[in-house]
């Protein structure tokens, strides 16, 4: 019943993307069967719990976790007594996107310049207690718009609470594919707002190298929550080999090169009274990268993030969430600087968030956003073109995000629960600046306001 944001993971193309999904698929499932003993499986997390969908999604479903939601996670997946048949779940989403203005090519074949209706993923998500203190969350996509099939996020976790004294204790390990996919809250990168976007509107060329990584890497972290109230996690991410990108889907192409372990780490302090929840944190990656094997020099990036979220989730039937992040990443670009790929080897980068949603009985939620980029201007990364490019070599984009949904079911009384699920919404993403400018941003007569995008979308689990 969760999802994330799709980047880049679903890009590549394999020989035979629906040959490869049913092995990758019957594989984890096999697995699965291998380790449970009382349950063979599961169908979704909430036929595994008995309750609704709403019990740990403050929106009936989705990304956006409850209190429940988070413990669900942090225990490894494993709350819930009820054994059904198997722990498959479909998702569809795709939607109709019209621009301001037409872009100047295709964004992808078989599609127009403009008011395009596009299926852009379906994703089969395998999510189920494994066994006492080991749980599962893996996803599997293809892409509608590339037409290739891929491995997505994965989280599997093995957890453990006890006390020591009077201090209670959750420790576990993350093993995952997506550096913050592990993540409790929705303040970070993997689980950030907005959950959905169009595949087929322009976005601004710039993004933190940690929320990139996705499908590309495979990492592993140990965490531990204290009474409930601080958190601490740690581990590692290694790059996958151009041979298993190939297997898994992303393709050699997608390589982001990583030397060695790129380390990461996460702190974050929570606390409630009564129906109101607040957490504080702060979170980074630090990742060596050598894009050319055959040379010496390396490109250094390093993430450093600050996260804070407030929820209020009373009796009534009023929800409200608040979101906000800022990270802010160092960059020496020392390989490619040499490789004539920059203008200085030294550059900043800044990225923030912050967005409120408000949930009238988890069916109508109405989310405002806003967003920003700025950085150090670098005319050879940024360079002129097109819809993506930048005519000042800035990568400065700062905009707004204004959405409307219907989620009519995951509710206690909902029919067919848990097993229909549907969001429909309007998407509305508005840029005063895009890519360094306002107007003829990239050399060629576009505005930012051009890019502005209206979204349709649909979105369902079954």
């Amino acid at each position: 019943m969760l999802h994330g944001r799709i980047e880049s993971c679903s890009t590549g193309r394999v020989g035979n993307p629906f040959s490869f999904a049913f092995s990758l698929a019957m594989t984890l499932l096999l697995s699965g069967l291998v380790f449970t003993r009382t349950a063979l499986a599961v169908p979704s997390f909430a036929q595994q719990t008995g309750m609704a969908c709403a019990q740990c999604h403050t929106t009936a479903y989705g990304p956006a976790l409850t209190d429940y939601g988070r413990q669900f996670k942090l225990n490894g997946y494993v709350f819930g007594e009820n054994s059904p048949l198997v722990p498959v779940a479909l998702m569809v989403q795709g939607g109709y996107t019209r621009t301001s203005a037409d872009q100047p090519d295709p964004p992808a074949p078989q599609f127009g310049t403009n008011g395009q209706l596009s299926v852009d993923q379906v994703s089969v998500f395998i999510a189920s207690r494994l066994t006492q203190h080991l749980g599962l969350f893996a996803q599997i996509t293809y892409d509608g718009i590339g037409h290739g099939t891929s491995w997505d996020n994965l989280d599997l976790r093995y957890s453990r609470s006890f006390n020591v004294g009077n201090t209670a204790l959750v420790s576990g390990v993350s093993v995952n594919n997506n550096p913050t996919v592990q993540d409790l809250w929705n303040s970070t990168p993997a689980w950030g707002f907005p959950y959905i976007h169009s595949a087929l509107a322009p976005t601004p060329s710039a993004g933190p190298y940690m929320g990139g990584l996705g499908a590309t890497v495979l990492g592993a972290t140990a965490y531990v929550m204290v009474n409930n109230h601080f958190y601490l996690e740690a581990g590692g991410y290694r790059g996958l080999s151009n041979q298993w990108l190939k297997n898994l889907g992303p393709g050699a192409g997608s390589n982001p090169n990583i030397s060695g372990v790129a380390p990461y780490w996460r702190a974050a302090l929570q606390s409630s009274t009564g129906p109101h929840s607040y957490s504080v944190g702060a979170f980074g990656l630090d990742a060596q990268v050598q894009p050319d094997p055959t040379a010496p020099e390396k490109d250094h990036y390093t993430d450093t993030g600050l996260d804070a979220t407030y929820q209020y989730t009373g009796r009534h039937k009023s929800i409200v969430a608040a979101n906000a992040s800022l990270i802010h990443e160092r960059q020496n670009l020392a390989a490619t600087f040499a490789a004539g790929g920059a203008d200085n080897a030294a550059n900043t980068q800044d990225f923030f968030s912050v967005d409120l949603s408000y949930a009238y009985n988890r069916t109508w939620v109405g989310t405002v956003n806003e967003f920003s980029t700025s950085g150090t201007t670098n005319t050879a990364l940024y360079a002129p073109g097109s819809v993506s490019g930048s005519n000042n070599g800035s990568p400065d984009s700062n905009g707004y995000v204004l959405q409307l949904e219907y989620v009519p079911f995951g509710k206690l009384s909902s029919p067919a629960r848990p097993w229909l699920n549907l969001r429909l919404g309007l998407q509305y993403t508005g840029y005063q600046k895009f890519n360094g400018g306002t107007t003829n941003y990239n050399g060629d007569g576009r505005a930012a306001h051009d890019n502005n995008t209206l979204f349709a979308f649909f979105w369902v689990i079954l």
